[in-house]
């Protein structure tokens, strides 16, 4: 073995870093993996694993979720456009006005607009939207950063709360003769769904020499400081929000054993043993939750758990000698679990007793996140002197909106 595919950390590269280098030196890592984890096997097949190879294995693994972290980053960062304004469109009227708001505090441009289209904001006590270009530009990288996003469903509202009737039987149907009188049909049962939006707020800083810099863009600078940030809290209450001025997590609502789910449970399939997989043919239970969702979900499902639990599954193999985990096939993909996507979110629970560690599911259908049109942006100059911070609000809920759509993997007896 090289020492190349021993690497503990992936290369540390500038901001033109090559995607295509990190991608191969991913893929030889992986190989590295895959011999050293066929040794540990067979040792301990004949009884007398190696604390050398097992300690090697789980280093070469961590490399994996390092390499692989980095190669979403400069991915990520190679979709971004540059700081300069070369080749940029003319900027909107309102991009303009909101940017002289934003250097100097002059917001009488913005004021202007709102007299006239009465939609740019209530003055400086209540702050300015943010013009349409920087608002899609947030949108976008919010969908790039927050894993759950990037799957769910998104829904952009102007009122503060989505209701939603869903037919939780379905439409009435039945079959009738060209000429037969149509009998009526049962009535379906219909459930509301209630998605309240909930205040997310970001309060980046600059300086006076930042803002006094023509060059620099501060619709992008203001987009890339609070992406971050925005994206963080929203991955952890989609995951595990409380729904209490926050986002309602699909692991906050009730569950149960798949063989009595109920509309508004989650069913999940338990692994047999308390915080762990079973010793022999751990993988039965990934396929009995795949088989536990319908077949129109499974075309678009998604598997969803954090890197320890995809470090544990990575070793996981067929009948065949074939590895279940497979890497990503392009710079910029997904890895493959089984036939379906990996979607890595930080928020799952690890593997423990008892623990929802694994989600598996159409999250297109089974998870809506609703955005209240409109980031607004509060021009702060005298709290943190000679900084100026920008109180950034965005209001965004969510919650499960198709209980049928998502199933769970729990690791315990029952």
């Amino acid at each position: 073995m090289t020492e190349a595919g021993l690497k503990c950390a992936p290369e540390v590269k500038s901001a033109n870093g090559d995607v295509q280098d990190a991608f191969h030196e991913f893929m030889s890592t992986f190989e590295a993996f895959k011999e050293d984890n066929d040794r540990r096997l067979a040792e301990i097949e004949a009884k007398s694993a190696d604390v050398v190879t097992v300690e090697k294995v789980d280093r070469i693994s961590r490399a994996l979720d390092e390499q692989k972290r980095a190669l979403d980053q400069l991915t990520l960062k190679k979709l971004r456009p540059g700081m300069g304004r070369a080749g940029q469109a003319m900027p909107s009227e309102h991009k303009q006005a909101f940017e002289a708001y934003v250097r100097s505090g002059d917001d009488r441009q913005l004021r202007s607009l709102d007299t006239k289209a009465m939609s740019y904001g209530s003055g400086q006590d209540g702050g300015y939207l943010v013009p349409d270009e920087t608002e899609t530009e947030i949108g976008k990288r919010l969908s790039a950063l927050s894993p759950i996003r990037s799957i769910a469903s998104v829904r952009q509202v102007s009122a503060a709360v989505l209701k939603k009737p869903f037919a939780v039987t379905g439409p009435a149907t039945g079959w009738v003769a060209e000429t037969a009188s149509r009998p009526q049909t049962s009535t379906p049962t219909l459930a509301e769904l209630s998605f309240p939006t909930m205040e997310l707020y970001a309060m980046p800083a600059a300086t006076a020499t930042l803002l006094e810099d023509a060059v620099v863009d501060l619709d992008q600078w203001l987009s890339s400081e609070v992406e971050v940030a925005f994206a963080e809290q929203e991955g952890a209450a989609f995951v595990n929000g409380d729904g209490t001025n926050k986002p309602r997590g699909f692991l906050d609502y009730d569950t149960v054993a798949e063989a009595s789910w109920a509309w508004t449970k989650l069913g999940y399939i338990a692994t047999g043993v308390s915080g762990a997989f079973a010793a022999s043919n751990p993988s039965d239970k990934l396929i009995d939750t795949i088989y536990a969702l319908k077949a129109g979900y499974r075309q678009n499902a998604n598997w969803v758990l954090n890197r320890k639990t995809q470090a544990a599954i990575r070793k996981f193999k067929d009948a065949d000698g074939n590895y279940l985990w497979q890497p990503p096939a392009t710079p910029g993909g997904r890895a493959m679990l089984m036939g379906f996507p990996v979607v890595e979110a930080e928020d799952m629970p690890d593997i423990a007793a008892d623990s929802f560690a694994i989600a598996f599911g159409d999250f297109g259908r089974g998870y809506m996140i609703v955005d209240r049109t409109g980031v607004r942006v509060l021009r702060d100059p005298y709290s943190a002197k000679p900084y100026v911070l920008f109180y950034t609000t965005k209001r965004v809920g969510g919650g499960v909106q198709d209980f049928d759509a998502i199933k769970l993997v729990k690791f315990g007896t029952a």
